[in-house]
Parts: structure tokens; C-alpha cells; sequence
């Protein structure tokens, strides 16, 4: 298994790179939001790698977080899911975004991915949403929370504030972003209603 690959950019094509790692040149499948974000040619770069073993090829695929890394192999366990499909989809949207289209229930966003059609995405939002938390959404790593009953009180305010945008007419991703940006002083659903209209 190769966990990571760091060398140097050697050169970009269309859906992949070439790392030079100390004179082999090692083709990498990469997310097209991904190869946007690397520097130019003749710098080091370290990709974290997926390596994929067929009958007739081994293909590496390549992130640049171990997160999306994650969400990749999250993608490829789903039934009708392939490697190829799996970058697709991070091509057409970050990890974050998909967390929030897969907990929102989002179709729309993640059907629009070339190749992946509604039912696919229907599949992918059933089986992927109990693997996905949607307080750890709420609450981003690392953030101070409150302990007990309270921390309870704050999920579920904010947990009735998406629903009550969606009611409204708000998308489901937009709803869960906007409530995510709220201050978590807002303890109420009306305030945190209040604050996340103005997020959109």
C-alpha cells in the first residue's frame, strides 16, 4: 500500500500529474478542484494516495488532505461506485461540501456530477449519511463545546433551524451551511434563525 507519495511536480495532464519521486515518475489521478490548488511545476509536492489494483492496471489516485482521502474511500465503498467516480464527484465538490449535501439530503448536488444520476445519488446519501456526523458538521474539530443536557439543547436548536429553512424554501446544503456559521451563543431556534438568514 502507498499511503503518500512526496517528490517533485514533473508535469500535469487533463485527470492526473506526474510526481518525480528521485527519478520515477509516478502518474496520480487527481480531483480536477484538487489540481487547481497545486503549485506550478518543478515544486514538491506530497499527495496522500489510494492505490487501486485491477485485472489489467494499477492506478493511483491522489489528495491533498488525508480528509478527502477519506471521504474518497467513503465514496468508492458505495455499491456502483467506482475510483473513477469517486474523483468525479470530489472534481465537482470539496469534502466539506459533500458532508453537507450527503446530512442535507442534497440530490441535486451531487446528481450533478457527470456520470452520477439521481438514483446513484439517492444511494450514495442512504448509505453514506449514518457515517457521517452532523454535529461534527455543526460543530467544527477543536471547537469548545458545552458539556451535557446543554450541548444537547444547542444540537437539537440547531438541528430545527435547518429544518425551519428548508421549510422556507432554502436549499438544504445553503440551510446547514448558514446555520453552521451562527454563533453558538444563539440558544435559541429563532435566533439562530435570525442569524443564519443573514449568512445567505
Amino acid at each position: 500500500m502507498i499511503s503518500y507519495i512526496r517528490g517533485t511536480l514533473a508535469a500535469m495532464e487533463r485527470d492526473k500529474v506526474i510526481v518525480d519521486v528521485q527519478g520515477v515518475g509516478y502518474g496520480v489521478f487527481m480531483p480536477e478542484r484538487a489540481m487547481g490548488l497545486l503549485p506550478r511545476i518543478g515544486n514538491e509536492v506530497k499527495l496522500h494516495t489510494y492505490l487501486n489494483v485491477r485485472e489489467d492496471a494499477m492506478q493511483l489516485f491522489g489528495f491533498l488532505t488525508r480528509d478527502d482521502l477519506a471521504i474518497f474511500k467513503l465514496l468508492i465503498g458505495v455499491s456502483g461506485i467506482g475510483p473513477k467516480g469517486g474523483l468525479g464527484i470530489l472534481s465537482q465538490l470539496s469534502a466539506d461540501d459533500l458532508r453537507f449535501a450527503v446530512l442535507a439530503g442534497d440530490v441535486k448536488a451531487i446528481s450533478a456530477t457527470p456520470g452520477i444520476g439521481k438514483k446513484t445519488a439517492e444511494k450514495l446519501i442512504i448509505e453514506l449519511k449514518d457515517k457521517l456526523d452532523l454535529d461534527e458538521m455543526l460543530h467544527p474539530s477543536g471547537q469548545v463545546e458545552t458539556a451535557g443536557s446543554a450541548d444537547t439543547a444547542v444540537n437539537s436548536v440547531q438541528s430545527e433551524a435547518v429544518q425551519a429553512l428548508v421549510a422556507l424554501g432554502y436549499g438544504s446544503t445553503e440551510s446547514l451551511k448558514a446555520v453552521k456559521k451562527v454563533n453558538l451563543e444563539n440558544t435559541t431556534v429563532e435566533e439562530v434563525l435570525k442569524e443564519a438568514l443573514k449568512n445567505f
